[in-house]
């Protein structure tokens, strides 16, 4: 009677655990490469003079982004899901954690906020929505602020949440590249499903708000998703060879544990058919001669593509 409670007990138990998998794992394609651990995943490093970026891959395919202005040696976490790994990396570089910039509130992205304020005190934390865990300071549109010297705009991105913010970061009279934080709006030749918003406000976010920024701003988003999306991107636009080139280049990244990010905003606009829906390819293959509702309708078919093992 005991072994078959117990056999019953497992049961239960291995549903649970498959059911939460499946919860955990519904909106992520790329939940079925290679790298489920983000301990096979290799963080990196961007420097430049002004501003440090380490990646921090976490969960099975999110990225934190550590920013430390070299100037100062304050840093800001972006979305920090997992805050034990945060902190030992504040340690590490020997920095002044003071910020938490959070893209929207979606678990995986802004679950780590409560724990994160309890082990650091003092920090600001900034995001766009109430639903932002530990929220101090709610932004909107424009707002601007400092971490160290560096800049911080806030850049209002609704659509896959209603709250959603990208952080756009620069150094006052640096010839270096910004960087933009784009969560779950803008992957590398991709963007976020519209839980939360229309093809007119993804239209505004890709080309209208973040399109204006830089060329050369690098792109740091929240997941990597880019070979699926680059795949999709290749049945979108078949002889685009930009296309074919970045997902030859990503497998490779990919296979080695690399990070495939960051890209930059000239770059999307060569291989990113969510950034490239005025033009007569992308548009041609969704039927439609209006890029608001090529957006749509690539983003509705893009939600039930069957992704290609090649």
């Amino acid at each position: 009677m005991v072994c078959g409670s117990r056999r019953r007990l497992g049961s239960v138990l291995a549903f649970l655990g498959a059911a939460a998998g499946l919860r955990a794992g519904a909106t992520r394609p790329g939940a079925g490469f290679l790298h489920t651990n983000s301990g096979l995943r290799k963080s990196k490093i961007v420097t430049q003079t002004n501003m440090k970026v380490e990646l921090l891959p976490a969960l099975t395919d999110n990225y934190m982004y550590l920013i430390i202005d070299e100037e100062t040696k304050e840093a800001a976490i972006v979305d920090p899901v997992q805050p034990q790994k945060v902190v030992e990396v504040v340690r590490k570089h020997g920095v002044k954690l003071t910020t938490v910039l959070t893209t929207h509130h979606h678990w995986d992205h802004a679950g780590g906020n409560e724990k994160l304020v309890k082990m650091e005190s003092g920090l600001r934390v900034y995001g766009g929505d109430n639903r932002v865990g530990a929220l101090t300071q709610k932004v909107s549109h424009s707002t601007s602020f400092q971490v160290g010297s560096l800049h911080v705009k806030c850049l209002y991105t609704p659509c896959h949440t209603s709250g959603h913010i990208c952080y756009y970061v620069t150094k006052p009279n640096s010839s270096e590249p910004p960087a933009v934080f784009t969560g779950d709006t803008l992957f590398v030749a991709g963007c976020g499903k519209f839980f939360e918003g229309t093809p007119e406000e993804m239209y505004k976010a890709l080309i209208e708000i973040l399109g204006r920024l830089d060329p050369e701003t690098r792109v740091y988003c929240g997941h990597e998703y880019t070979i699926n999306n680059l795949k999709f991107a290749r049945h979108v636009e078949p002889n685009n060879t930009a296309i074919q080139q970045k997902l030859a280049w990503a497998k490779a990244k990919y296979d080695s544990g690399e990070p495939t990010i960051p890209s930059t905003i000239a770059e999307e606009f060569t291989y990113n058919p969510f950034m490239r829906v005025r033009e007569k390819t992308v548009q041609q293959h969704a039927g439609e001669t209006d890029p608001i509702r090529t957006m749509g309708a690539i983003r509705k078919e893009k939600d039930n593509f069957r992704v290609p093992k090649d």
